[in-house]
């Protein structure tokens, strides 16, 4: 038997671009809301962005939900592990990602940054960092990084407007990216804050770059309670050991 080039696979759902640009002291995401299988459309206003650790950190993914969301928490709980260090926590994850059986097998790409850094992670053990700030993942990369380079060179725009405008050019030529985004940024306001804006804080927030809550803040009551968790679990031997201390300079993004 003889097999024909024609044969029929099991359609896979894709559909993602992914976009993210970082200016001056800000960075955004924004990724678009289609998801399709063969060449049905299944979703319009799928969100492939959230925000992590407080809101300081967002990601977006590509490939399938599952697989990114199995991701997601993998890299949320090294983001806790090294204290909110993106790079190190992304390194961490592209070694755990590259090395397990289970996770190697994943089919999905991560985009993640912070005001300082703006990442691509894949299966690979790949953590790359664009020379330029600007980066795309997806189907529609190509076409989103074009038009956002075109407008960071040659207009004085922020980093939010630029993705919304590069991506609203890559929906009109990519037929696997619709024009409902979802749109995140992050941006550091001098040495002690940190503002957030999107979908996924609609109120805008200012979060000390310490950690420190004010007494009133209504999550006050949950990082107080968390802590007498901490010490019930120290008086029992629970708590297990920090990480140790390394060195950010690492090679490899």
């Amino acid at each position: 038997m003889t097999l024909q080039p024609n044969a029929e696979t099991p359609r896979r759902l894709r559909a993602t671009t992914i976009l993210g640009v970082k200016r001056d002291n800000a960075v955004a995401l924004a990724g678009d809301g289609q998801v399709t299988l063969g060449d049905v459309v299944l979703k319009h206003g799928a969100r492939k962005i959230r925000t992590l650790h407080d809101g300081r950190v967002i990601a977006g993914f590509a490939g399938a939900v599952a697989d990114a969301l199995t991701l997601f928490g993998k890299f949320e709980a090294q983001l806790k592990g090294w204290d909110g260090n993106l790079r190190r926590a992304s390194v961490e994850l592209a070694k755990e990602w590259r090395t397990d059986r289970y996770l190697r097998r994943l089919e999905a790409q991560l985009l993640v940054a912070d005001p300082e850094s703006l990442l691509v992670l894949s299966g690979d053990g790949d953590v790359i960092e664009p020379d330029d700030g600007i980066v795309a993942i997806g189907s529609g990369a190509p076409y989103a990084t074009a038009a956002a380079k075109a407008l960071l060179a040659h207009t004085d725009l922020d980093a939010r407007t630029i993705v919304e405008s590069a991506m609203t050019i890559a929906a009109e030529l990519c037929i696997f990216t619709n024009d409902r985004f979802s749109i995140e940024s992050v941006r550091r306001d001098g040495p002690e804050t940190v503002t957030v804006e999107g979908d996924a804080a609609a109120d805008e927030r200012e979060l000390p770059v310490d950690g420190a809550l004010p007494p009133d803040d209504p999550r006050m009551v949950a990082a107080t309670e968390d802590d007498e968790d901490d010490e019930d679990d120290l008086r029992s031997g629970e708590v297990g050991a920090e990480p140790d201390e390394v060195d950010d300079d690492e090679d490899g993004y």
